[in-house]
Parts: structure tokens; sequence; C-alpha cells
């Protein structure tokens, strides 16, 4: 199918990503229905991106190595998406104090330079 660099682009029909995981397309479609995985569409045709196949991966490893339901499985995706969430806006958060603080540091330096010339002309005026 083709090298995918984002990985969210859609490259595999149904019957080639239940292969590439080794499931039956049919538990592919039930984890699209419990809102477990989102493959793209193309007429009537799901296409899975490589994300798409390394999320079934995932729920295979969870539920086949781990016992872990779908219920179960459901959740940990759900709180992931809200880390990874929490993180991107944290990342957010933190690029704008950044660029906050460089706007106060160049306003501390602006004003510690309005007070020297300040302090200069006080001198001047004290010597003569």
């Amino acid at each position: 199918m083709g090298f995918d660099s984002s990985g969210d682009r859609p490259l595999y029909i149904i019957s080639v990503a239940a292969e590439l995981v080794n499931m039956h397309p049919q538990t592919l479609r039930l984890y699209e229905r419990r809102g477990l995985v989102a493959p793209k569409r193309q007429g009537k045709n799901r296409l899975y991106s490589q994300r798409d196949i390394e999320r079934l991966m995932y729920i295979q490893q969870l539920t086949q190595e781990l016992g872990i339901n779908l219920a179960g499985v459901e959740k940990i995706i759900r709180l992931q998406t809200d880390l990874e969430q929490l993180q991107a806006l944290k990342a957010t958060e933190m690029q704008l104090i950044r660029q906050r603080l460089d706007e106060l540091e160049e306003i501390k330096r602006e004003k510690e330079g309005e007070i020297k010339a300040i302090k200069k002309r006080i001198k001047g005026h004290l010597e003569e």
C-alpha cells in the first residue's frame, strides 16, 4: 500500500487492515462501533491509516495479552486521549508563559536602561 510518514493518511481497506492485525473484519467493525478506532471513509469503504493499525494492535495487546475487556479498553483509550489533550494544552500554555516571560524580560531591560539613564542625569546634575 505505501509509506505514510504522518501515520494519518488512509491506506488500507478493511480486509487488508484485518489481515495486518490478524483480526476478523467484523472485529474491526465492532471496534469502530464502540469508538475504539475511527477509519476514514471513501464512499462505502473504510480506509485504515497506519495509526489505526497501531491502535488495533494496541487493543489486541490489551485484550489478548492482558485480558482486559472492551469496556476496560474503552476507558484506557479515553483516559489516554484525555491525557494527550491535557499534555498538548500544557505545552501550549507553557509556550505562552515562555513568550510572556520573554516580553517581561524585555520590559525589565528597557526599564533598567531608563533607570540607569535617569541616575546618570541625576549624577550629572549633582556634580554641576
